[in-house]
């Protein structure tokens, strides 16, 4: 589905990217994790056209998305659920739904969707008049997930969907990311969280100073990697017995 082949990326002198590939396929839930400025942030922003790479190659079912603006890659069927959430609070959050379905021109078939993020969403049901700085960071991010829905994406990235929530909310987030995937959305998923997007990803793409140090699917890894080295930026192998 997602194709990404040697991509270099940065800002002006800045190198944040330094040939970086991976790939996603349909239906999967893949994880994207490493230490803060490990290049993930850079990686989502570039897939989805708000930075240009300088070389390599981004193709989403077999199309080539370089030089095409952000919302052609919305179009194009890739939403981003940025880190931050960045909903508009002095809307509300029926306002902030409608805002992700911009691109769609079926009236019906948004207003039909409403309905569905506010059943899979019930907070946003019941807040769906208030404004949306008005909610908590849990209910805001639901709405961030739920606006980018809007879209009708075949691929769903979220950017650090748990940062700077509390850890009964951080339970919630990880458990509408499982539900996401088991209704069929594809996901790529970038989060400061390690061991737990090693309990819910299909596989896991491993970055260090703007390089994928390995990729593989979290037993694998767990074996293979000192998980909380790389959290905190050293990345170091593990001799594996047997």
């Amino acid at each position: 589905m997602l194709n990404v082949e040697n991509i270099h990326a940065g800002y002006g002198a800045i190198i944040a990217l330094r040939g970086v590939s991976l790939h996603v396929e349909a239906g999967e839930l893949v994880g994207l994790v490493g230490a803060n400025g490990a290049g993930k942030s850079t990686l989502m922003a570039t897939i989805a056209g708000v930075l240009r790479p300088t070389r390599g190659e981004i193709t989403f079912e077999g199309q080539s998305l370089l030089g095409l603006s952000p919302e052609e890659i919305l179009r194009r069927g890739i939403a981003l659920v940025p880190e931050g959430r960045r909903i508009f609070p002095s809307l509300t959050v029926g306002e902030n739904l409608r805002l992700g379905a911009t691109i769609r021109r079926d009236q019906k078939g948004v207003e039909r969707d409403i309905e569905e993020m506010c059943t899979r969403f019930p907070i946003l049901g019941k807040r769906f008049h208030q404004a949306g700085g008005t909610l908590s960071g849990g209910e805001q991010q639901q709405l961030a997930i739920a606006r980018a829905l809007m879209s009708r994406p075949r691929l769903l990235m979220m950017d650090e969907p748990s940062l700077g929530l509390s850890p009964i909310l951080v339970d919630e987030v990880f458990a509408m990311i499982v539900q996401l995937r088991a209704s069929g959305v594809t996901v790529l998923l970038v989060e400061q969280n390690v061991e737990r997007t090693l309990d819910i990803a299909d596989r896991v793409y491993l970055l260090n100073t703007g390089r994928v140090e390995c990729e593989g699917v979290p037993e694998q890894l767990r074996k293979q990697v000192d998980i909380v080295g790389a959290y905190l930026g050293d990345v170091r192998g593990r001799e594996v017995s047997g």
